[in-house]
C-alpha cells in the first residue's frame, strides 16, 4: 500500500510489525544473554563458582565466592529517516514503505552489529578478568592456565582445506568442553551445541567441515565432526557473519549455556517518533521524518564459552 495513503501514525505502526516479523540475525540469541537495564550503567558480578561435591572427611570445607566484575554503560543510538511530502504523494509504487521496511530490518541488525565488534576485537580487548576475551592464558583461582586462543598451520597459508576446517573446529569445541571454572571443576562437560563463527573467506570449508559426509585433501575420509554428532549428540550451528573483515580466522562459542559469551543491555528498547502531518518539518521543509531510538549496548560475558582460531 504506498504511504500516500496512511497517515503517519500508520506509518509507526507499520514499523513496529515489521520490527516484530523480523528477528534480525538468527545467532544472537544462542551466544547472548540479554538484560534490562533502568538507569546509566549496570554492574555484573562474577562470583565464581560454587564448589562441586566432596567427600564429608573432617567436617564441612567452606569455599567463599570469588568477586570480579564488569560494568556496562547504556549508550543512546538513532537513525531518522526523512520522506519528503511530495514524494509520499506521487509514489504510486510503495518505495517510501519500502524503506520504513527496510529501517525495521536495520533496527533489528543493530544487535549483530554490536557483538561483530564484540567478535571481531575480542582478541584485543579485556573481559572481566583483566585479560583479553580472547587470551593465550587465563587463570581464576584453582583453574590453572587456559588458552581459548589457539590455533595451527593450514597447507596454503591461511587458507584452509575441509579438512582442516573441519580439525580446527574439532579442536576449538573440544578446548571448551575442558575449561575448568576457579574451583578446579569443568564448567562445558555438558556442553552438546556449538555456534561456528566464520567470515565470507571461509564460508566454502566451513559448509564441507560442517555438512559432508565424507571429506578429502590427499586422501578421503568420514568427516569426525558429523561422526562426533552422530555418537556424542553434538550439535554444529554454521553462522556467516559477513561483518567479520577476518582473512585468518574464526571462533567457536557454546551456544546451549545458561550462561553466555556475551552481554546485551537495554535500558530503552527501539521506539519512533515523528514529525509528520502538522509539524515544523513539514512546515519549513515539506518534509515528514520518522526516527528511531534506542539506549543499549554489549559487553564480554564468559570466555570459557569461546575459542578464536587462527590459521598460520
Amino acid at each position: 500500500m504506498p504511504l500516500k495513503s496512511l497517515s503517519s501514525r500508520a506509518i509507526i505502526g507499520e514499523f513496529y510489525q515489521r520490527l516484530e516479523q523480523d528477528l534480525g540475525a538468527n545467532w544472537v540469541n544462542p551466544i547472548s544473554m540479554y538484560f534490562t537495564s533502568d538507569q546509566e550503567s549496570e554492574t555484573y558480578r562474577w562470583l565464581g563458582q560454587v564448589p562441586a561435591m566432596r567427600q564429608w572427611v573432617g567436617g564441612r570445607m567452606v569455599k567463599s565466592l570469588r568477586d570480579a566484575g564488569l560494568t556496562l554503560v547504556n549508550v543512546p543510538y538513532e537513525s531518522t529517516l526523512g520522506l519528503p511530502v511530495d514524494w509520499i504523494r506521487r509514489d504510486k509504487t510503495g518505495q517510501a514503505e519500502v524503506r520504513i521496511a527496510e529501517q525495521a530490518a536495520r533496527a533489528n541488525a543493530h544487535w549483530a552489529s554490536l557483538l561483530s565488534t564484540l567478535i571481531a576485537n575480542g582478541a584485543t580487548t579485556a573481559c572481566y578478568d583483566g585479560s583479553y576475551f580472547f587470551a593465550d592464558a587465563h587463570s581464576e583461582g584453582n583453574s590453572g592456565s587456559q588458552d581459548n586462543n589457539i590455533g595451527g598451520a593450514a597447507a596454503t597459508g591461511t587458507q584452509p582445506t575441509t579438512v582442516e576446517m573441519a580439525d580446527a573446529i574439532l579442536a576449538c569445541a573440544q578446548a571448551i568442553l575442558g575449561f575448568k571454572d576457579d574451583q578446579g571443576e569443568l564448567m562445558n562437560e555438558g556442553a552438546r551445541r556449538f555456534q561456528v563463527h566464520v567470515p565470507l573467506a571461509y564460508m566454502g570449508p566451513a559448509a564441507g567441515a560442517l555438512g559432508a559426509t565424507v571429506i578429502a585433501d590427499t586422501v578421503s575420509r568420514t568427516n569426525q565432526l558429523l561422526t562426533v554428532s552422530s555418537l556424542g549428540g553434538f550439535q554444529f550451528d554454521l553462522a556467516i557473519n559477513p561483518r567479520l573483515s577476518w582473512t585468518d580466522k574464526f571462533a567457536v562459542f557454546r551456544a546451549d549455556g545458561m550462561a553466555k559469551p556475551f552481554i546485551r543491555q537495554e535500558e530503552v528498547p527501539i521506539e519512533m517518533s515523528a514529525q509528520a502531518e502538522g509539524s515544523k518539518a513539514e512546515f519549513e521543509n515539506r518534509e515528514h521524518q520518522y526516527g528511531i531510538f534506542a539506549s543499549r549496548t554489549a559487553g564480554y560475558g564468559y570466555w570459557q564459552h569461546a575459542c578464536l582460531y587462527t590459521f598460520t
